[in-house]
């Protein structure tokens, strides 16, 4: 890996997108991925300048299919590794990208990502595994309803459990490295995090540490909030324009005339979009884009690109204030008819692109493997809820309030009719109760959140049940977006810095204490995490968001 550095920071960081990937389908919310860093296809060597297999060369592991039924056999389950920086007596990291095709995060393998600096720090192998039912890793070979019955956390969590403790490693010695005789350190970001504190909570003592960033731990159905960090962080004068368009457009969809309704659709390019909540909630995408964002990404980005088509007029910028309904609703139509659409739906017809009605399209009925929407889908429908809707009323919504769970709920039941003849109710209170959710207490579990991530109200920096830092369970906030801190081209920011400083020195420390640790490695200093601020209030402000709007145990429960 030590070779790798210079090829590293300038061929591996441009694979990095800036630019969100064209989802699915644009009225289906992002996952809660990590970003995608692929490495370059250059050779690596390790310390003693042996040549090393390429990084993207693929191992297979003989996987449960069932852990709770060994009866049934094992499926291949792909993973990828690099010991460049391994030395005997070294961790093992593992990491799972979690809901994606794994093929294309084999950066997760370098020193472009904090896994690499913290192989640097310890002497670490590294292990990237592909989930279950994503990519080629597949305990059937469909993606039918029957066969996704296999695809829950809990088996999930015994997967990374089963792999440590019966992987033989492509290594010298990898077949004396199991967290009996090695200490392995779990980490992962995003949905992945939050299974990083998942799998300490339900497979204990067999991961030394944990490394949970951006984890959404605390599965919610109405995550209106979401769009909350979006909200306080995008420039005012866009929230307020955008959130006065809204405002408008529920309110005419609602009481307005068929022939206003008419006026508005075609304003927005979307005259052919048969149900109102569908073209209300295509407006979510422009959005869904500072999901994609990242502290080195300029100007240039998609969302700022759309906040300039509604806040620069006549090369001049909006107050705050933004520059109001009529010159806001004009300009977003024409923006979003002209240039988004074409972008987001392509050669499609806009009911085909935009439309969630029809059982018979395929991004309901197709069923082949390799389907990371369709597989993420079957999670949400029964675990974790994340459908992302208007905020409750008395609260600045940038979201149509057309969009409400029943919206996704019905969804689930097109795409999924064996097990939802009904539309179902996500299961969120079961899985905050058997994984802890916010109120997760672990021992070595380090945590790191970014400030201006979308998903950050589900995580243990939430708004709405922020969590204190601990020596156990520490807790840095910087003041990144989605999964900020595990990529170092994100250093630029001072703050996301010391949250890998922090990582790397809090996961050396903690593995110095393993038992079997033979190192004379110093003690590294820890910084201290700074106390995270929430900005609760409807606008801003101290007042903390509790019960009134976030629903109280009802709200977590899926209300």
């Amino acid at each position: 890996m030590v070779a790798l550095c210079s090829i590293v920071r300038l061929v591996l960081f441009a694979a990095v997108a800036s630019a969100a990937p064209r989802r699915r389908h644009p009225n289906f919310p992002p996952k809660p991925s990590i970003p995608q860093v692929v490495a370059p296809d250059t050779p690596v060597t390790d310390r003693q300048g042996v040549t090393l297999p390429p990084l993207s060369t693929v191992y297979l592991f003989d996987q449960l299919i069932d852990h709770d039924d060994s009866s049934k056999g094992t499926f291949k389950q792909r993973f990828w590794t690099s010991w460049a920086e391994f030395e005997p007596g070294g961790p093992i990291i593992l990491m799972t990208p979690g809901e994606t095709n794994a093929a294309g995060f084999t950066g997760y393998l370098t020193n472009a990502t904090v896994n690499g600096l913290i192989a640097q720090a310890t002497n670490a192998s590294i292990v990237l595994i592909e989930h279950r039912f994503f990519g080629l890793s597949n305990p059937i070979d469909n993606l039918e309803d029957e066969s996704l019955a296999l695809l829950t956390i809990d088996q999930a969590t015994k997967d990374l459990s089963y792999f440590a403790n019966n992987v033989v490693l492509p290594q010298p010695n990898g077949d004396k490295l199991s967290p009996k005789e090695a200490p392995w350190v779990l980490i992962g970001g995003s949905y992945a995090g939050a299974l990083t504190s998942w799998t300490l909570v339900n497979q204990p003592g067999v991961f030394w540490a944990g490394y949970a960033s951006s984890g959404v731990v605390e599965a919610i159905t109405d995550y209106w909030a979401y769009f909350e960090p979006i909200r306080q962080n995008m420039p005012k004068n866009c929230s307020a324009d955008i959130e006065a368009v809204i405002t408008h457009i529920d309110s005419v969809f609602t009481f307005g005339t068929p022939a206003a309704k008419n006026q508005i659709k075609a304003m927005f390019g979307m005259e052919d979009v048969t149900h109102l909540d569908d073209v209300a909630g295509a407006l979510r995408n422009i959005l869904w884009d500072w999901q994609s964002l990242q502290p080195y990404v300029g100007p240039n980005a998609t969302f700022f690109q759309s906040c300039d088509a509604l806040e620069v007029k006549n090369g001049v910028n909006a107050p705050a204030s933004g520059w109001g309904l009529q010159h806001a609703l004009s300009a977003w139509g024409s923006y979003f008819k002209n240039t988004y659409l074409p972008a987001i739906c392509g050669d499609d017809n806009t009911e085909d692109c935009l439309g969630t009605y029809n059982a018979t399209q395929s991004f309901y009925t197709n069923t082949t493997i390799d389907d990371a929407n369709r597989s993420w889908t079957w999670m949400v429908c029964n675990q974790v809820g994340f459908f992302q809707e208007g905020a409750p009323l008395g609260w600045p919504s940038l979201v149509t309030r057309l969009v409400q769970p029943a919206y996704d709920e019905r969804q689930c039941s097109l795409m999924f009719p064996k097990a939802f003849p009904k539309a179902p109710v996500p299961q969120v209170a079961a899985t905050n109760q058997k994984f802890k959710g916010w109120d997760v207490n672990l021992f070595r579990l380090f945590v790191a959140n970014g400030k201006q991530d979308p998903w950050r109200e589900a995580t243990l920096s939430s708004d709405f049940h922020p969590r204190s830092s601990t020596p156990s369970q520490p807790i840095f906030v910087g003041n990144g977006f989605h999964c900020s801190d595990l990529l170092t081209q994100a250093s630029i920011d001072p703050t996301i810095q010391t949250v890998q400083n922090a990582a790397v020195a809090t996961i050396s420390n903690w593995l110095l204490q393993w038992p079997g640790r033979k190192t004379n490695a110093p003690t590294l200093t820890v910084p201290t995490a700074p106390a995270f601020v929430p900005e609760c209030g409807p606008r801003g402000g101290s007042g903390c968001c509790d019960a009134g709007f976030w629903g109280g145990p009802a709200g977590r429960e899926g209300g």
